[in-house]
């Protein structure tokens, strides 16, 4: 294949407003350099135990659950941009409080109130994608905003752990510089999406979990979150305790992006052709492989190589999963389907942190050995509820928007 012909088929074929908001995805990542540093940040620089900062890890876990159903209530109701760009302001702001807050007590209402706020632009988000691209191309339009994700992951974890050396304030003005940079830009430069036109919205998010295929992929989402969340809430931690520095994590973080900007390319176009269920069914089990043998892990390149096998899995379950839920989506729920299927990952966000530390005290094998019985379970999940997800998909069809 040409070199453009390479090129048109990855990346031809999808609106110019998509691509602002992949061009805003990665500026936002480009500063994404607090979360991961988080838990090094309250143990080393404000003190805090492990327990008491895995504590207010779930504190701003919490805030994410309601985070995601606020933003895709408001997705709904006052539109994808408005949501997006207001849910980016506020984490900008909050993130600097945190920044500078020193009481126990004002770090736990600073995390608190980031994670009420952090997580409302992704059901916006996700809603513009599915409102503007078609279903043939959305898996492979969620795998480029996946892919512009960890480009700027990938450079934001070498800085971050570079920067974290000198100071952790550093890290909370350039995240909450690139927030606001991206909630500007799409309210600039990206037309509304939601439809005026569709049915009443009645029962809100009950119309949602009413919906089994729905609640059974919320489900299996919460497990598989819980597991990929330890590469943030207790890797690190694990990896100090084999007497590795802030930038070996930072590291092994930015493989996972380069992994992603690497393979995605190359495969996301194709995931969109295969069975959704089994296609995720394999996911899964790469990434229970990865964590699972973190297990043997104690310098930095076998950490390395672990997180090879799981963020090949990332690959798969993060573009292929909303993908499924666009499709479920009615077009005028589409915020509340994509707000409550990403609150799977704030329940996590809140487990995560509890959960993880605890086995962590353990001992690391016991925790990684859980996170790969854990996604074994999820695969077998995933195949069982295939039948229903493929009936779904084959009677499913909803318009586009017609926006540029």
């Amino acid at each position: 294949m040409t070199a453009p012909g390479f090129l048109r088929t990855r990346l031809g074929g999808l609106p110019k407003s998509f691509w602002v908001l992949w061009t805003g995805t990665l500026v936002n990542r480009l500063g994404t350099m607090v979360l991961p540093f988080l838990a090094l940040y309250l143990t080393s620089e404000r003190g805090l135990s492990v327990a008491t900062a895995g504590t207010v890890l779930a504190l701003l876990g919490i805030g994410q659950v309601f985070s995601q159903l606020i933003g895709g209530m408001l997705a709904d109701r006052i539109g994808r941009r408005a949501t997006l760009t207001g849910g980016m302001l506020a984490t900008g702001a909050i993130m600097l409080v945190l920044g500078y807050v020193e009481r126990l007590e004002l770090i736990a209402v600073a995390a608190l109130l980031l994670g009420l706020a952090l997580d409302v632009f992704r059901p916006a988000t996700q809603s513009i994608v599915a409102d503007l691209v078609p279903g043939a191309d959305r898996t492979r339009a969620f795998g480029l905003l996946l892919w512009a994700i960890n480009l700027g992951f990938s450079i934001a974890m070498v800085l971050g752990g570079t920067l974290a050396r000198a100071g952790f304030t550093t890290l909370f003005w350039v995240d909450a510089a690139t927030c606001v940079l991206f909630g500007l830009l799409v309210w600039r430069a990206v037309p509304e999406t939601r439809g005026g036109g569709g049915p009443k919205e009645r029962g809100g998010f009950t119309v949602v979990l009413r919906d089994r295929v729905m609640a059974g992929l919320m489900l299996l989402s919460l497990v598989v979150a819980f597991v990929f969340l330890q590469s943030l809430a207790t890797l690190p931690l694990a990896m100090r305790e084999d007497g590795l520095s802030p930038a070996g994590y930072g590291l092994v973080m930015a493989v996972n992006g380069i992994v992603i900007v690497v393979v995605q390319p190359l495969v996301g176009h194709r995931l969109g052709r295969w069975d959704p269920s089994r296609v995720l069914t394999f996911g899964i089990l790469l990434t229970g492989l990865g964590f699972g043998a973190t297990a043997f892990a104690s310098t930095t390149p076998v950490y390395a190589v672990c997180a090879v096998f799981w963020t090949l899995g990332e690959i798969v379950i993060q573009s292929v999963g909303v993908a499924i839920v666009a499709e479920l989506a009615p077009p005028h729920l589409r915020g509340r389907y994509n707000g409550a299927y990403g609150t799977a990952a704030g329940l996590a966000a809140f487990v995560a942190p509890l959960g993880g530390t605890q086995l962590l005290v353990l001992g690391a094998p016991v925790l990684w050995s859980v996170c790969f019985g854990l996604c074994l379970a999820a695969a077998v999940g995933q195949l069982l509820l295939g039948n229903a997800v493929r009936r779904r998909m084959a009677t499913t069809a909803v318009p586009v928007a017609a926006v540029g």
